[in-house]
């Protein structure tokens, strides 16, 4: 938990008389985007505002800032929560001029005073790859998101790599990140292309929950075991890796947690007029039967 600083928000003038217990909600709905994380967050985000007498209005994010400043401005919603933000997002100057209160999920390149709340995905990244530089792993992969995710600047996307590639130049080990769409062939085709150039590499971390279980069958068609052969950290939902029939070595991405607790962040700002500043979750690696010493030469 960090950047706890906190400020007077104009949001604070909405008198209890005047609110609508109405707050909005911006997610991702485009190809590629993490779907078992968006309805975990969504359906926590929802249990969260019944529990306190409040409903969620759903804006997608392929509406724009035009529809999210309608949903706001025209005081439908008294607050909103935005989901996969980016970079330079653009609807960061949206969100400033609507008066109202707004937590991002994700952090931007300038917040501008906005409060933001997330996972520390750059801390994920290097946990990931330490946890396999720990076990004896001098070459690891990342594969992350669909290329397009990084295009758009994905905040959770670029910070995991950004940690990880840190952490591996930290330890003066290799690390190679690569992106590509989530397909079972394309994934094929990723690996043959991964191991074709870089013989060396005997970890993997998974950033790419759709693409997991193509990743981990076309190592099985390649005839690579797990861990024997190569070793393999998931990051992704908790409840994802159940669906896994061997235990898998997981960073869990708190979708559930995260979106109860947006929902009482813009509640708490309502109430009592602060923005909460940025507040990053630690990353938790829990160890499962996925990641070993690599085999000896």
């Amino acid at each position: 938990m960090r950047k706890r600083g906190h400020h007077r928000h104009a949001g604070a003038r909405l008198t209890a008389g005047l609110r609508t217990n109405v707050l909005a909600l911006v997610v991702p709905l485009r190809a590629g985007a993490h779907d078992v994380g968006v309805r975990e967050f969504v359906a926590a985000a929802i249990s969260a505002a019944g529990a306190r007498d409040h409903a969620l209005l759903l804006v997608t994010a392929e509406e724009g800032p035009a529809a999210l400043r309608r949903a706001v401005s025209d005081s439908v919603a008294d607050g909103v929560v935005v989901m996969d933000v980016e970079a330079a997002d653009p609807r960061v100057p949206v969100l400033l001029g609507l008066d109202r209160p707004a937590l991002l999920i994700g952090v931007p390149d300038s917040p501008r005073g906005l409060g933001c709340l997330d996972l520390d995905f750059a801390a994920a990244g290097a946990l990931c790859f330490g946890h396999l530089a720990g076990l004896g792993h001098e070459h690891v992969a990342l594969i992350g998101p669909p290329p397009a995710a990084y295009r758009r600047g994905s905040s959770a996307a670029t910070r995991l790599a950004q940690g990880f590639t840190a952490e591996a130049a930290r330890r003066g080990l290799r690390a190679t990140a690569l992106a590509w769409g989530d397909t079972h062939w394309r994934t094929l085709r990723g690996l043959d292309a991964l191991f074709a150039h870089h013989p060396d590499v005997t970890g993997l971390v998974v950033h790419n929950e759709t693409a997991l279980p193509a990743v981990l069958a076309s190592l099985q068609h390649r005839g690579l075991r797990v861990p024997e052969d190569v070793s393999l950290v998931a990051v992704c939902p908790e409840s994802l890796t159940a669906h896994s029939l061997l235990e898998l070595t997981c960073v869990a991405i708190p979708a559930r947690e995260i979106g109860a607790l947006a929902v009482e962040t813009v509640i708490g700002q309502l109430d009592d007029g602060t923005v909460p500043g940025t507040r990053l979750l630690a990353p938790r690696l829990t160890p499962g039967a996925s990641t070993a010493p690599p085999r000896l030469p």
